[in-house]
């Protein structure tokens, strides 16, 4: 946790939520002092003030699963409550909301190129092509430039990332990574591993070596953190996607930009509170607009919230990807329909808005590894995008433009998109 120097109140806090979180958790089933609700409990999160003690909330409940704390934003204990329990706390002067502990999903569009889990080649690549996102980004001028990224680190906030893929294992920050949903198969080196594909793909859009072999990222040599909030089903709750989100705050430090390929229909205001605290702690956040065009006023959560850079996904053509949701948060387009990039084991073609959020990821950790803010970096994304035609609710400033935003001219790069996939 980072703590602000000389600041005691808030450090009296923070040691108070994990010695309520230690109390009350102690693996999940501990009863509560006024928990009646057992089994048949409903998980919920509850929302207190910034001041309130966590224990207004873990007190009542069955069982905890985790408190966290965004700040000045506020507390959250998720956990199971009673119907009786639930009530009484809706009446609460400190707390600020009780919500259902739903789920997001990864947002890949499943009637495209998608080999699902385990699918696509299934060997590492003799060559390594250039994806035609990563060339009509120019982010291969970039590289050129000699910008790779190195010294930014991108934490993809998914399924897991393949922990041995030879196109980012070498990347890979083991000791940052962390698993609230654990992997399960044979195939799991780390509880972080990647047992869907979708995590992965993310991640070598963003970030896969330049090692002339399989493919290459928008950036290429900056940290990965697998943040697994996603199980192999692609599904995950809004209370692990607050924490893992809250974890990017904590850690802002080390992790510059969260990547969120995940999404649904409704908001969490839990989750929503993560990213105010995250964003307030100067990680920028990116998330995938969505798929559910062709649609207007569509954009999912927590794109939507106006702390996360929400983005839309483009085909080879500079057309709007016809699954791609749009509305006014969207602030910037990428390439998102046929996008081949790495899967365990090998490589694959998936379509998505989660394929075009990982391209603008990479893109900010090009930035703020040459020291811009969170901020900073938001700006200079838009004020460089390239006007390709599509409405504003279509595309937001434009389509990204890795090179421009760095000050390079890439207005005859030369690149060439290989055969990929």
């Amino acid at each position: 946790m980072i703590v602000m120097a000389g600041n005691d109140s808030q450090l009296s806090r923070r040691s108070a939520l994990k010695v309520a979180g230690g109390a009350v958790v102690a693996g999940g089933v501990t009863v509560g002092a006024m928990g009646k609700g057992g089994s048949d409990g409903r998980d919920v999160i509850v929302g207190l003030e910034a001041d309130a003690s966590p224990d207004v909330a873990a007190s009542k409940a069955d069982s905890v699963k985790r408190t966290m704390d965004f700040g000045n934003v506020g507390t959250a204990v998720a956990g199971k409550f009673s119907e009786e329990a639930i009530k009484g706390l809706q009446k609460t002067r400190d707390v600020r909301y009780v919500e259902e502990d739903g789920s997001m999903h990864a947002l890949h569009h499943r009637d495209g190129h998608d080999g699902g889990p385990g699918g696509g080649d299934d060997g590492g690549s003799t060559s390594q092509c250039l994806p035609w996102g990563i060339d009509r980004t120019d982010s291969e001028v970039a590289h050129a430039n000699g910008e790779t990224g190195n010294g930014a680190t991108i934490a993809i906030i998914d399924t897991g990332i393949d922990s041995d893929h030879p196109d980012l294992q070498g990347n890979i920050n083991t000791s940052l990574s962390k698993a609230w949903v654990k992997c399960k198969g044979g195939s799991c080196n780390y509880p972080w591993d990647d047992d869907n594909d979708h995590g992965t793909h993310c991640a070598g859009t963003a970030d896969a070596i330049d090692n002339s072999q399989g493919v290459v990222g928008v950036s290429h040599s900056a940290d990965l953190v697998a943040l697994k909030v996603l199980d192999k089903r692609g599904s995950g709750s809004f209370s692990d996607i607050a924490a893992a989100i809250e974890y990017c705050g904590d850690n802002s430090d080390r992790i510059d930009v969260g990547s969120m390929s995940l999404g649904a229909s409704s908001g969490s205001q839990s989750v929503k509170d993560a990213c105010t605290y995250a964003d307030n702690q100067g990680v920028l956040l990116v998330a995938a607009a969505g798929n559910d065009g062709p649609c207007s006023d569509c954009v999912g959560y927590p794109a939507a919230y106006s702390e996360c850079v929400a983005v839309s996904s483009t085909n080879d053509s500079d057309n709007l990807s016809s699954f791609s949701s749009t509305g006014p948060e969207v602030e910037i387009a990428a390439p998102g329909t046929d996008v081949y990039s790495t899967i365990p084991g090998g490589y694959d073609t998936f379509s998505g808005t989660s394929m075009a959020t990982p391209h603008v990821a990479g893109a900010a950790g090009q930035l703020m590894a040459n020291g811009a803010s969170n901020d900073n970096a938001r700006s200079t994304l838009k004020n460089n995008a390239e006007n390709i035609g599509l409405a504003s609710n279509e595309s937001g400033a434009g389509l990204l433009d890795t090179a421009a935003a760095l000050g390079l001219d890439s207005s005859d790069d030369g690149g060439t998109a290989g055969n990929c996939g």
